[in-house]
């Protein structure tokens, strides 16, 4: 998916106006750019951002759920704690960013790209994915049990103690991973794309969640 890298270059970057508000119940905001904010418990359910740009930003706890980002492109953001459940993002960019221990569950991605990011307890449970690319991130014990994985690549990424529990997959592809270290899950993952170096590694852990048992003699 084609990743815009600078602000300048958006299609609606002209239109952009620096965000006055304050982040509120059901706010709705177009073509506006939120920049430098710390926003600490923030409480703003059911807020839409569309045509918008978020740089600087750190998000610390905060209910955020029922949050809905169409079109937004969202760069040096710290997302730390805080309640995204059931939120929206579609035709989403996130780059160079943080996202720690953020509470994601139930919600839906389309068309989303997240590159260069430490994504860490990241819980994403009963959400739906379709058409979302991890480039060049490091994810570590994100929690996808229950999700349904639609398109969903990790081109560059390092992968460590994920849980993939119950999940149903469809062209979900781990070829290009730095990484691959599924702690849950294995045998939710029927239909994913593996290259051969991986199978490797995994091999034990295949072995076992199949009950096969390797002896050399």
């Amino acid at each position: 998916m084609p990743v815009v890298h600078d602000l300048a270059s958006l299609p609606y970057a002209r239109h952009l106006q620096p965000f006055r508000g304050e982040l509120g119940h059901d706010g709705d905001h177009t073509e506006v750019h939120l920049d430098g904010a710390e926003l600490d418990e923030v409480q703003a359910p059911g807020t839409r951002f569309g045509e918008s740009a978020i740089t600087g930003v750190t998000f610390s706890g905060g209910t955020f759920d029922h949050v809905r980002l169409d079109d937004v492109w969202m760069s040096r953001c710290r997302w730390i704690g805080g309640d995204w459940a059931e939120s929206q993002l579609l035709d989403t960019t996130i780059l160079d960013s943080v996202l720690a221990g953020v509470q994601s569950y139930r919600s839906y991605w389309r068309r989303v790209v997240v590159q260069s990011c430490k994504v860490d307890s990241l819980n994403l449970r009963g959400a739906k994915l379709q058409d979302v690319e991890f480039r060049d991130c490091d994810l570590t014990e994100v929690d996808f049990g229950d999700a349904t994985l639609i398109g969903v690549t990790f081109p560059g990424s390092a992968i460590r103690r994920a849980r993939f529990n119950k999940v149903t997959a469809k062209k979900l592809d781990f070829r290009g991973a730095r990484e691959l270290d599924i702690a849950q899950g294995w045998d939710a993952l029927r239909g994913a794309t593996i290259d051969g170096s991986q199978l490797a590694e995994a091999a034990p852990a295949l072995a076992h969640v199949l009950g096969i048992v390797v002896k050399d003699r």
